[in-house]
């Protein structure tokens, strides 16, 4: 089911892809080109839940190291207020 409107700014959602990063262990996994609901304004994306369970697959194959990523390079800035 679409999401009515971006619950952050109340823009209008449009079908779209995003991509999304997450921290495992001491890697960074990159999940790109995800069908999502985006917010034309702030650019929130939404998922399904079918599609939300299959980033959660791919965050847990990364985490047991059985998921082959291409690699990427990264740095790592930590910002102290």
């Amino acid at each position: 089911m679409k999401p009515e409107r971006c619950s952050f700014c109340k823009g209008t959602l449009r079908e779209g892809h995003t991509e999304f990063m997450a921290r495992v262990d001491n890697e960074i996994v990159v999940i790109k080109d995800i069908p999502a609901y985006v917010c034309e304004r702030c650019n929130e994306a939404y998922f399904t839940p079918e599609i939300s369970r299959k980033m959660d697959t791919i965050i847990e194959e990364a985490r047991k190291g059985s998921l082959c990523m291409k690699p990427l390079a990264a740095g790592e800035v930590s910002m102290q207020v």
